[in-house]
């Protein structure tokens, strides 16, 4: 720029630059609608779940399906896995080479084992301890039982026998029952348990908890007692080795038998010539003489009466 005068001249440049053209449109940053729905698809939690978890279970269903599809491959899987199995349960530290039997009377112990047929050495995975124990307490003798495979191999049988109460005859035979009334053996003779008391009759069996307590009442007199006799099923009779008998009443026949007892110690009436001791009716006790008696009473009635004529 140069001066003429005061004023500037201003002179034009030039360059030979071309003029950029018109820039092309800008690209809108903001998604479309289905690129914002999918972002936000992709930030759900049920979404992220099945893409780590749900899809790869697909996946591996998909393939086991087409590989299981086939029956040989089904039927080697099967006979793979039944040959593991079949090397875990037989190694040594599973396998039972001994049975032991604690609590049980020699009978009963060779009872149990007949009637477990247990072939040993055999897996633990094989023994069935439930069905088994049922089976051990199924015996007459046996009132609980467990079973537990220990340490050492062993294959232990804990079993609390019936304590027989009573000896119970019947038209069939002679068994052993407990104070519950369940059955405990058969027994051939009856002096092999003379310390227990004998009870006979039909229905006696479901009574013998009634029959301890009036065995218990006539304590007194036990060494006369030979049993007791249900009759009817309703009632006890008192059987002496005399052959004498207490009758007792439906209801409440220890009373009964304790009043005997009181009766026998003031006047002797158990040795002297009574048949029985009726106490059916308790307020109106009955005495049945015996055939001596009855014939003395007789003659003296005579006498009584001959002489007053």
């Amino acid at each position: 720029m140069q001066q003429i005068g005061k004023r500037p001249i201003l002179r034009a440049r030039t360059s030979n630059t071309a003029q950029p053209e018109a820039s092309a449109p800008r690209r809108d940053p903001a998604p479309s609608k289905w690129a914002y729905r999918y972002h936000r698809l992709r930030l759900r939690p049920g979404y992220r779940n099945f893409v780590r978890l749900g899809l790869p279970l697909c996946v591996a269903a998909l393939v086991a399906g087409i590989y299981f599809a086939q029956s040989d491959n089904r039927a080697k899987t099967v006979a793979a896995w039944q040959q593991a199995r079949a090397q875990l349960e037989t190694r040594p530290e599973f396998m039972v080479n001994v049975m032991a039997i604690d609590g049980a009377s020699d009978a009963t112990a060779a009872a149990i084992r007949e009637v477990l047929p247990v072939d040993l050495p055999v897996s633990s995975f094989d023994l069935d301890l439930e069905a088994m124990r049922q089976t051990v307490e199924s015996l007459d003798a046996v009132k609980t039982a467990s079973l537990a495979v220990r340490t050492g191999n062993l294959l232990q049988i804990d079993v609390y026998e019936r304590v027989p109460a009573v000896v119970w005859r019947h038209h069939e035979g002679m068994e052993l029952r407990d104070d519950a009334g369940h059955r405990v053996a058969a027994v051939e003779d009856r002096n092999a348990y003379p310390h227990l008391p004998l009870i006979a009759g039909m229905g006696a069996q479901d009574q013998v908890a009634e029959a301890l307590q009036v065995i218990a009442a006539a304590a007194p007199i036990a060494d006369r007692v030979q049993g007791l006799v249900r009759m009817g099923e309703r009632r006890w009779d008192v059987v002496l080795q005399t052959g004498q008998r207490i009758m007792l009443p439906v209801d409440a026949p220890v009373t009964a038998l304790e009043r005997v007892v009181i009766l026998d110690r003031a006047q002797d009436i158990l040795n002297r010539d009574v048949m029985a001791v009726d106490m059916r009716l308790s307020y109106r006790p009955t005495v049945r003489l015996g055939e001596a008696a009855r014939e003395d009473i007789r003659k003296i009635n005579e006498i009584e009466f001959g002489g007053q004529r």
